[in-house]
């Protein structure tokens, strides 16, 4: 499998394999990050709907064939609730109807097991190019995040860059306008490798001393959701 480059982002590609198949999600978890994915697994349909909402992917893997929720209803669920990320439905079900099904349900591709691990590669690389596109500017009240830029931009226009873990923080809450984001899942979330509990406290600072108070807003007792510029 050829390795994987953003042009554009420093950080790689976030990816959730939502997959009950133990030996192929060890497959498959092995290669991806070996070209430089950040890979989150769910070996059923609820708890890859738990992290389809709360967490930002680029790019979803998912199997029809599921437990606790089938892979077209979780796709459905994500859907509704206005999860952009570019989905491929990986399954053994490969009729003409089935395909159709799957890109009705909001898929923007659908390989067939068994598959060849190149071809997959080559496919979640196209994803990824969308994904880019998809996510080049997200929206904060008046204002905006330029994700291409790694910058704030202010109503009247004005830019005001971010440090990589502030970028990484907003673009969390960006992602997820209407999900109150916990301590602990923006911890596990976005400060993977600090070790103190007040990181995101001490981030969520930075972030209302550059772009104001209203920016960040905090839900008293569960965490933080986006505000507005």
């Amino acid at each position: 499998m050829q390795g994987t480059t953003r042009s554009r982002q420093a950080d790689p590609f976030r990816l959730l394999l939502v997959e009950d198949d133990s030996e192929l999600v060890e497959l498959l978890c092995a290669a991806l990050r070996d070209e430089g994915y950040t890979v989150d697994v769910a070996l059923d349909g609820q708890r890859g709907l738990h992290l389809g909402l709360t967490r930002p992917y680029d790019v979803v893997v998912i199997d029809r064939g599921l437990p606790a929720l089938d892979g077209l209803d979780l796709l459905v669920r994500l859907r509704s609730r206005a999860v952009r990320a570019r989905a491929l439905i990986l399954t053994a079900l490969g009729t003409v109807h089935d395909r159709i099904d799957g890109l009705d349900a909001g898929a923007d591709d659908y390989l067939v097991k068994p598959f060849d691990l190149d071809e997959l590669s080559a496919r979640l690389r196209a994803l990824c190019r969308r994904a880019l596109e998809l996510t080049d500017v997200l929206r904060i009240g008046a204002g905006q995040l330029d994700v291409g830029q790694r910058e704030a931009v202010l109503p009247d226009g004005a830019r005001v860059p971010l440090s990589s873990r502030e970028f990484a923080l907003l673009r969390v809450l960006a992602t997820h306008p209407d999900t109150v984001h916990t301590r602990t899942s923006l911890r596990r979330t976005v400060f993977r490798d600090a070790a103190a509990p007040s990181i995101v406290d001490t981030y969520v600072y930075y972030l209302r001393a550059k772009l104001g108070r209203t920016v960040v807003r905090t839900v008293k007792g569960l965490g933080y959701r986006l505000g507005e510029l």
